[in-house]
């Protein structure tokens, strides 16, 4: 299995695992992804107590053979996630992180 296969699969394990973990009967959670362009999103979509809801609880997209972690909204560590499953912490960029801030982590800075 090529790299490029190989992230797209962790990334889609993930979100699948943390979408099987989220929603209720009002709000669903779902998985995006688009593997044509590399775009990959768990999100929630439905109504709670009257209001609704609607938006990205984590996206990931894969850019010049790297994953960009461009937002996370669980308390997990996605990118340590990543790394369990076999991504060089190299190949994984914290898009969320401002680039100035990117060199004092352990991943990739673009």
């Amino acid at each position: 299995m090529d790299t490029l296969e190989k992230y797209r699969l962790a990334i889609q394990q993930i979100l699948t695992e943390k979408a099987q973990r989220g929603g209720d009967e009002e709000v669903e959670a779902q998985t995006i992804f688009d593997t044509e362009r590399d775009h990959y999103q768990f999100i929630y979509v439905g109504w709670h107590n009257r209001r609704r809801v609607f938006g990205p609880v984590v996206h990931m997209d894969i850019k010049k053979g790297k994953i960009w972690i461009q937002y996370n909204g669980t308390e997990d560590d996605v990118a340590e996630e990543l790394v369990a499953l076999g991504v060089p912490r190299e190949d994984i960029v914290l898009g969320f992180q401002p680039l100035s801030m990117r060199q004092f982590t352990e991943y990739a800075i673009n």
